[in-house]
């Protein structure tokens, strides 16, 4: 009895040791879906699905929903899968395999597992109903036409044409000068309207398949981008901003870039602007998910998001033009938006809820086109977002996550039925994860030095030393909003998985959302004296870092950070600025240097041009490095598309010739987003390793 005693201890002890230690492996193991379609017709849809590295393409179709894999590429090559299109009658889905999608330059090549061949960005199809995917042809960003028959897709920022089958080699659709995309075929699919990028301007032109000609829309001196047909495809909605030029104007005054819709007739070639936005900061281009967002929505409306009411909320206007109606009052922001397939309904994901917490989450929201009717559809505690709905009209498909589990799809009836969401694919989410004990972050709020509210959420082990080593997570961006809950954004899932981690680990982990990012409404997202022009966001930094010394479960000379990106850059900074606040730190692909990086004092310089750099020099990591002690990992691949990986070949020998104690992982042919999964491992396991070795292993020695 006492030995059956024994194993059964042994045997619970060794569950609870695993539940409560799990390893980086165990906790990265989560699916992330991406590129979510559906047909136009009928109730078909696909996604894109990332396991540890190897990147599939799944389908499903009503009624039962049940995900089927639809190819199978099982090697961790680090080539993504973007571009996703499913053609009108759900037969064909199109994607583009390879590139960095997320860089400045998505169509540039990636080889992140250094294989000896020239990787290639490259436009696919593959049957809905299974099959081998058929190469179109080099190129990226493809567009179906309504026929079902053709794609069209940029190469070299040329418009091409391929069979959807590939049965014909790809051959240039038209030429025109400059770097064309934003491709939009017509509802009849005769003609394709695109955007023309000249430089210091843009036109919107249509090419007609029936006179193989191409018609300028209305040009003007001006940038013209996202052009939206008409139901009816007589006409096109398009956005134009000012031209590049003038008089030199305040570097550091409030941005007013505005901008108005316009709406031109095919036929006869007349345009006429149909509504302007404010002149002031507020009503500037917004620059949250999908920009204006423009669309030309059933019920002669036209919708888009606007910032001028101090959060990006949906808006609509008359077709002919008039007041813009606000269709999402409140302080809260949208995201994610899609028409219905009958363009009468919006459907967007908004931090809003009937609940407190739920600034800090994504839940779904739907609003007619012309009334300002909004409803959340999906209320509680988890994380909804990206939606979009059947072409049959009867069901929402969304992204589903929660405090403790992995975003998965997710199905729920058009609103009105009262029945769940369902989820789709759960066995994709391994065992070793489902078992692996998560905390549930908790919100929190403090205040910076000047009184602005600082927004965060608090990952918090049970158990362990009375006083605990914390980190400060800096997330990257900077417009971006860490959440309560599995993020929808491939970076920051991991870094979530991450908190968890050290979190398990021991560590007091706050992810803190500094102002510069979104979800808190256009002051905090557009401070003043901001970034390399102030750095007064880091200003929340540090009271991050002084919010958890002052907590007494927290152990104040045991503070470290981390972040990437520009959450690199404001570690950088917390370093070298407070060493004596932040013990240790790890700094990945982050900016250190704007000095130089400004418009320069010339012979007609803005106003405030000398006062800009030096500024500039001021919010440079580079200038702290004389008063930097605490040690430092800098991390950073040599193929990283965002953030130029001199940045940290020049701060690493500024710490060397300054006895700042430091290491370095540098990964060869990597990008910024850690596109091999073993590479995340790697970093992940990195950081915490290092954290551990100064601000736990230290204190016990």
């Amino acid at each position: 009895m006492r030995l059956f005693t024994l194993l059964v201890l042994l045997c619970c002890s060794g569950n609870l040791l695993m539940a409560q230690s799990p390893t980086v492996e165990a906790l990265t193991a989560y699916p992330f879906p991406s590129e979510l379609r559906t047909s136009a017709t009928g109730n078909r849809m696909v996604l894109a699905i990332n396991q540890q590295g190897r990147r599939n393409l799944y389908a499903a179709e009503g009624p039962s929903f049940t995900l089927s894999k639809l190819t199978d590429y099982d090697s961790d090559l680090g080539d993504e899968i973007t571009g996703v299109q499913l053609s009108a009658d759900g037969k064909w889905v199109v994607f583009v395999k390879g590139g960095d999608h997320g860089a400045y330059n998505g169509t540039t090549p990636r080889n992140p597992a250094s294989l000896p061949e020239p990787p290639e960005v490259q436009v696919w199809s593959v049957p809905f109903d299974g099959g081998a995917p058929v190469l179109l042809g080099d190129g990226d960003e493809p567009a179906i036409a309504p026929g079902d028959d053709q794609v069209a897709f940029l190469r070299d920022g040329q418009v091409w044409i391929s069979p959807i089958d590939g049965s014909e080699k790809p051959e240039p659709l038209f030429y025109a000068r400059g770097e064309n995309g934003s491709l939009q075929w017509s509802p009849d699919g005769r003609s394709l309207a695109f955007v023309s990028s000249r430089g210091n301007h843009s036109f919107i032109g249509v090419y007609h398949d029936n006179d193989r000609r191409v018609q300028w829309v209305v040009p003007a001196f001006a940038h013209d981008s996202s052009p939206s047909w008409s139901p009816d495809g007589k006409r096109l909605a398009f956005v134009r901003r000012n031209s590049s030029g003038g008089l030199p104007d305040s570097i550091l005054a409030p941005v007013h870039n505005p901008w108005s819709i316009w709406t031109a007739n095919i036929a006869g070639g007349a345009g006429s602007c149909v509504w302007q936005s404010p002149q002031t900061p507020q009503g500037a281009v917004p620059t949250t998910h999908g920009g204006t967002n423009l669309r030309w929505a059933g019920k002669n409306r036209i919708t888009f998001v606007s910032y001028h009411d101090g959060w990006p909320h949906l808006y609509s206007i008359p077709e002919t033009g008039g007041a813009a109606l606000l269709l999402t009052p409140g302080d809260f922001m949208v995201e994610h938006i899609t028409l219905s397939p009958d363009k009468t309904w919006l459907l967007a994901s908004a931090n809003t809820g009937p609940e407190g917490d739920d600034i800090d989450r994504r839940h779904l929201i739907r609003v007619p086109v012309d009334q300002p009717e909004m409803e959340v559809l999906t209320p509680g505690s988890g994380i909804e977002t990206f939606p979009t709905v059947t072409g049959d009209g009867a069901h929402v498909v969304f992204f589903s996550a929660t405090a403790t589990r992995p975003t998965l799809p997710a199905i729920v009836d058009w609103p009105g039925t009262g029945k769940a969401a369902r989820l789709l694919g759960e066995a994709l989410i391994p065992d070793v994860l489902k078992n692996a004990a998560q905390v549930v972050p908790k919100r929190v709020e403090f205040k910076a030095p000047d009184g602005k509210t600082v927004y965060g959420q608090l990952f918090e082990p049970k158990g362990g030393a009375a006083a605990k080593p914390a980190i400060v997570f800096i997330h990257g961006g900077p417009q971006r909003q860490m959440l309560l809950g599995w993020h929808y954004g491939d970076y920051y899932a991991n870094t979530y998985a991450l908190n968890q981690y050290l979190a398990s680990r021991g560590f007091v982990v706050l992810a803190v959302n500094y102002r510069l990012g979104i979800g808190y409404g256009y002051d905090f997202h557009k401070p003043l004296f901001a970034g390399r022009y102030g750095a007064s966001e880091y200003q929340d930094i540090k009271a991050a870092g002084e919010w958890l010394a002052a907590l007494p479960q927290v152990d104040a000379t045991r503070i470290g950070v981390y972040g990437g990106s520009y959450g690199g850059y404001l570690t950088a900074l917390a370093l070298g600025k407070d060493s004596d606040l932040f013990a240790a730190g790890v700094d990945i692909h982050g900016v250190h240097n704007y000095i130089g990086r400004i418009p320069p004092v010339s012979a007609e310089p803005a106003p405030d041009a000398e006062q800009a750099i030096a500024l500039a020099r001021d919010a440079s990591p580079v200038s702290y490095v004389s008063t930097w002690r605490s040690p430092v990992l800098l991390i950073h691949g040599d193929h990283d598309g965002n953030v130029d990986f001199q940045q940290s070949v020049d701060l690493v020998r500024r710490l060397q010739q300054h006895d700042v104690p430091h290491e370095t992982l540098v990964i060869p042919d990597e990008t910024h987003h850690w596109m091999l999964y073993k590479h995340q491992v790697l970093v992940d396991q990195a950081i915490t390793d290092f954290l551990e070795k100064h601000l736990i292993e230290q204190k016990h020695q």
